[in-house]
């Protein structure tokens, strides 16, 4: 069966604050909050769906539109394919052409609200930033310094892979860099390999520790590889190399993946590049933001937003 193929606008105001609609009661999905957009006519492409929709409904003209995310999704009544752009560029003051309440809220605020169920990824998209740094423990010397540098640059969003770290020396680095990160309003998730337990934002699962970790009806995930997951992290992401992990991921509720690797990386010199087109390809399979990772430049990000992509993950290019 072929989805009912509709167009939708992650519409952001130069505060950062995202515009919301409520159905009417007697649509599909009624009486719930939801991301502006409509249907896309056989004449149409989506994204000239998204601008005739915002245009028609909210008076708004878009001047630009970036693809988001795309999510498929089965209700008992129907099969919807959510083609998400974020919509940063627009001109003209929001308003209620077509009697529908609307307001604007900040992106954590949007789980104050209920939305269908196909919204869900599009609400953890729209409140993940487009880079994810990697904090690598190479150099146990460069790890505060090299978080400064991340966090000059504006990145938000900070995984720290303590591999080689004692579990002392990780609690005490923490103990520094934590404070740092909420400062700058930025998240920090600790890697699964990691041996140590402290307060950071969430955590980010290697593949290995992604494929053991199963869903226990009315108890917390649990790693059956050595940690446990007492209790479900503020944010979850998970390392993906292939469509397995991927759909595994998405099956036991990882917030948000990296695919890797996508190009030729240094930190993995022997391993096959996915490239940019199966990336493409696999993206398109899963209902979650999936960050680009091996080989990226901050000027990959484009692409990898074309691609499906969230962003770009990597640990050197907020460096250099």
């Amino acid at each position: 069966m072929n989805p009912l193929q509709v167009a939708v606008g992650v519409v952001k105001n130069p505060e950062g604050k995202i515009l919301i609609s409520l159905r009417h009661a007697d649509l599909h999905q009624g009486g719930l909050w939801e991301f502006p957009g409509g249907k896309i006519e056989s004449s149409e492409t989506a994204e000239q769906a998204l601008a005739r929709e915002l245009k028609e409904e909210l008076n708004i003209t878009v001047t630009s539109a970036t693809p988001l995310i795309t999510v498929n999704h089965q209700y008992s009544d129907r099969f919807v394919q959510l083609n998400v752009f974020l919509v940063e560029q627009f001109s003209g003051e929001a308003k209620s052409c077509e009697d529908q309440p609307f307001k604007w809220v900040t992106p954590t605020e949007l789980y104050h609200y209920v939305f269908p169920a196909a919204n869900q990824p599009i609400i953890t998209a729209a409140r993940l930033p487009h880079y994810y740094a990697i904090l690598d423990d190479a150099d146990e010397a460069l790890l505060l310094p090299n978080l400064q540098k991340m966090l000059n640059r504006g990145v938000k969003l900070i995984q720290a892979r303590l591999k080689n770290l004692s579990p002392a020396a990780v609690a005490k680095f923490i103990e520094q860099a934590y404070p740092l990160c909420q400062q700058q309003q930025a998240l920090l998730l600790m890697n699964s390999a990691v041996e140590c337990s402290v307060e950071v934002d969430g955590i980010h699962l290697t593949s290995r520790d992604l494929m053991a970790l199963r869903p226990c009806s009315g108890q917390p995930l649990r790693l059956r590889s050595g940690h446990a997951l007492t209790a479900r992290p503020k944010w979850l992401a998970a390392s993906c190399h292939n469509l397995e992990q991927l759909q595994h991921a998405q099956n036991i509720g990882v917030d948000f993946v990296v695919l890797a690797p996508v190009l030729a990386t240094q930190t993995h010199p022997g391993a096959t590049s996915l490239g940019w087109e199966q990336f493409a390809d696999l993206v398109a399979k899963v209902n979650l933001p999936v960050y680009a990772l091996g080989g990226m430049a901050e000027s990959s990000l484009a692409t990898a937003r074309q691609s499906g992509g969230q962003g770009i993950a990597a640990i050197r290019a907020f460096l250099d």
